[in-house]
């Protein structure tokens, strides 16, 4: 997504991709390749009554309360006031809600093969209820994703909302299946450098997103400037000529123009 959008907004809309911005898109991708290598497997949740179980747990329904509170917050009073200037109001809103949509996404898939195979899950009220959720949470994500698309940057957006969503996904998927108990410490290690690498490129291609850098005027830029020749007028000459010598207070300043 970061970079299909930043190369497809710099051709289809006209808008600024540069040198460091096309560096940030080969990050972003280096940085999720080394994440999906070290990935975490996925706890086996085959049955509506195990994900009812993970749903139903202390840790996960705080976690939820947390961010059901903090999406309320942003829509209801941030939004209104900050969010046609700050590109960070819209983009969490999209990014909380995520965590719903994705917990919602995972259950009905579990759903779906359940049906497949013969399980009475249309009678189950969890699968009504990750429907419903699910049906909300993409409903209020595009809302506010075509919000923060109207008002900034196309090449900015989706970068930034990648970073957000990435991030409240792994939380979420670290509180409710437990995926990180079994990893090792590379992989744990590999997982948190590949996100910093994500970041990196994210910043690459928000920070200098202004700058005109590319590789035909790169040594030019590297290059340092000439310190310009200051031009001197006569009143200046002047006044260094007075501040220079210390004339007798009892003999006259004689000055000079020359044209």
């Amino acid at each position: 997504s970061v970079p299909c959008s930043a190369i497809l907004s710099s051709y289809l809309l006209g808008e600024r991709l540069n040198l460091l911005g096309k560096l940030g898109c080969l990050l972003s991708l280096v940085g999720s390749t080394v994440m999906v290598i070290h990935a975490p497997e996925d706890e086996e949740v085959t049955t509506l009554e195990e994900m009812t179980s993970k749903l139903q747990e202390p840790g996960f329904l705080a976690y939820a309360a947390i961010l059901l509170a903090l999406c309320l917050l942003l829509i209801f009073y941030l939004a209104p006031r900050y969010g046609q200037s700050n590109i960070l109001i819209y983009l969490t809103i999209c990014s909380v809600i995520g965590a719903f949509s994705v917990s919602s996404v995972k259950g009905l898939g579990i759903a779906i093969k359940g049906f497949f195979a013969g399980q009475p899950v249309l009678q189950n009220p969890l699968t009504w209820i990750l429907v419903i959720t699910l049906v909300a949470s993409i409903t209020t994500q595009i809302n506010y994703l075509n919000k923060s698309l109207d008002i900034f940057n196309t090449s900015l957006v989706f970068p930034i909302y990648y970073v957000l969503f990435t991030t409240i996904v792994i939380t979420t998927s670290i509180i409710l299946f437990k995926e990180w108990v079994t990893m090792t410490v590379v992989d744990i290690i590999g997982t948190v450098c590949g996100f910093l690498t994500i970041i990196l490129g994210v910043f690459l291609l928000h920070a200098f997103k202004d700058m005109d850098v590319s590789l035909g005027n790169l040594p030019q830029v590297l290059q340092n400037e000439q310190p310009s020749q200051v031009t001197r007028d006569d009143k200046n000459i002047l006044i260094e000529v007075d501040n220079s010598s210390i004339a007798p207070e009892d003999k006259p300043k004689v000055f000079m123009l020359c044209t």
